[in-house]
């Protein structure tokens, strides 16, 4: 496969590898990114980007939590002045609320809510951002939504890089059962609810994380060991550590929590029975930040605006 100087400079963009680092690193993979990635990290030339990629796409993150539930929509547009108008912002507000009065998980959660009714506009979410479109100009969709709840306890929430009330760049929810005290677990929940914000964990647990990516791990760390020509006991040895590490990094329960980096999120869990009245259980998270995955070619600043202008 030919490697074009495009895909050197992106691959130099993901992992800070320099010019002849990252080409030998596609060359060797045959142009495959992810492997060249992989490549550049088992020679110790790049580090694990952790965060789920380049986030391209603008519009805003709305959630709504009352009690027991709680519900965060992404809705997108094309550019960051549609997500600051205040009629798309009442917009996202709205199909928040409606999100969280929708008794569905998973992906059947953005299905119902782009079909259920908009009160304010008697007529399906799908059909008003559709309208909407037409009026404002710009491509709009509702692409994602998590709904959690619990029988009982709460379901905190926290809106990080806010614009207006309860919607921003990133929108979090986490589910804690107990039978405590509602506003400390609440206020408990909302601590929590930052850090998730603030270090994006792939997991709530070891036993939740995608087989795929501990695989994908294990098999750097793998080659990483390797490289350095100690025997296999050995490796094996560094391996198992180096895996409890990533662990650490990744899965929520297991991370340093932000408020007191001395303990895990797990221990800060547990200490919070003493302060709610009842023993606590993070069952739950739910993390969504703007335009996450999403590819979006990318326009200098004048013209996004003139693009906006009609120019």
């Amino acid at each position: 496969m030919s490697i074009t100087a495009a895909m050197v400079k992106e691959l130099r963009d993901k992992t800070g590898a320099g010019m002849m680092d990252s080409k030998k690193a596609l060359t060797e993979n045959d142009g495959d990114m992810e492997a060249a990635v992989d490549w550049l990290r088992a020679k110790g030339i790049a580090k694990a980007d952790k965060k789920a990629g380049r986030t391209a796409a603008e519009g805003l993150v709305g959630v709504a939590a009352s009690g027991t539930s709680g519900a965060a929509v992404e809705v997108n547009s094309e550019t960051d002045f549609v997500a600051r108008n205040a009629d798309f912002q009442k917009m996202v507000g709205e199909i928040a609320t409606v999100a969280n009065g929708i008794d569905a998980t998973g992906n059947d959660v953005i299905a119902q809510v782009n079909a259920a009714t908009l009160p304010s506009a008697g007529k399906s979410v799908e059909d008003h951002i559709k309208d909407a479109v037409g009026t404002i100009g710009e491509n709009m969709n509702a692409r994602r939504a998590a709904r959690l709840s619990v029988g009982s306890g709460v379901v905190a929430s926290y809106v990080h890089n806010a614009t207006a009330t309860d919607m921003g760049k990133i929108g979090v929810l986490i589910a804690l059962e107990s039978t405590g005290d509602t506003e400390k677990l609440n206020e408990f929940g909302r601590k929590v609810a930052m850090h998730v914000a603030a270090n994006a964990p792939a997991s709530l647990d070891v036993d939740d994380l995608d087989p795929a990516l501990v695989d994908r791990e294990k098999s750097v760390l793998t080659e990483q060991a390797r490289e350095s020509g100690k025997p296999d006991n050995v490796i094996e040895k560094m391996i198992v550590g180096r895996m409890n590490k990533f662990y650490q990094e990744v899965c929520l329960m297991k991370q340093a929590f932000v408020m007191d980096p001395d303990i895990t999120v797990e221990k800060a869990v547990e200490n919070a029975a003493a302060e709610v009245g009842a023993p606590v259980k993070l069952v739950a998270y739910a993390r969504l930040a703007v335009g996450e995955g999403i590819e979006k070619e990318e326009e200098d600043f004048a013209a996004e605006v003139a693009k906006t202008m009609g120019g």
